[in-house]
């Protein structure tokens, strides 16, 4: 497979970020079926700063490895900032990652609805101890492009997230 140059650079400066910090990184993905895991892996060294990646594909993978309660998944549904934001959480504490990011979206072509239209990602980003983060994010585009963009952005809060935190 091969992955987008704008990814593997993202993900490059990612791993550097860790790398400066001494953070170990959680993936935990849903629509993105681990592209970012992918990508953060892909690089040479990676080893020293990603801990682990979750696919948890399935509301019940996110309930039974993430964490996630169930309840909020009937609550919000599973593409929801308060879901993400459970995902990214459950991420850290199922692992020895300092930081995790999570993805969980509409990538298409069918599944959307009015309310969650294809291309509705949420997305977040937690730190050990520190507020989460979270992005809504309305893509258009293929299937493909959907997860493409939604790595980037995933990629993007995580370095805002350490960034924020760590001046």
């Amino acid at each position: 497979m091969s992955l987008p140059e704008a990814l593997t650079a993202k993900a490059d400066d990612v791993l550097a970020l860790c790398r400066q910090h001494g953070l170990m990184l959680a993936t935990a993905e849903s629509c993105t079926g681990g592209l970012v895991a992918a990508a953060l892996t892909a690089i040479p060294g990676s080893s020293s700063v990603v801990e682990r990646g979750f696919v948890t594909y399935s509301n019940h993978a996110k309930i039974e490895m993430l964490g996630v309660p169930g309840a909020l998944i009937e609550a919000h549904g599973a593409v929801s900032a308060e879901v993400a934001r459970a995902m990214a959480e459950g991420a850290v504490s199922h692992s020895r990652a300092d930081v995790s990011l999570s993805i969980t979206g509409i990538a298409g072509p069918d599944g959307g609805s009015a309310s969650k239209p294809v291309g509705t990602v949420h997305i977040a980003a937690a730190l050990r101890g520190t507020l989460t983060l979270h992005r809504a994010c309305l893509f258009a585009g293929d299937r493909e492009s959907v997860r493409e963009q939604s790595a980037l952005v995933a990629l993007d809060l995580i370095i805002e997230r350490i960034c924020s935190f760590r001046r």
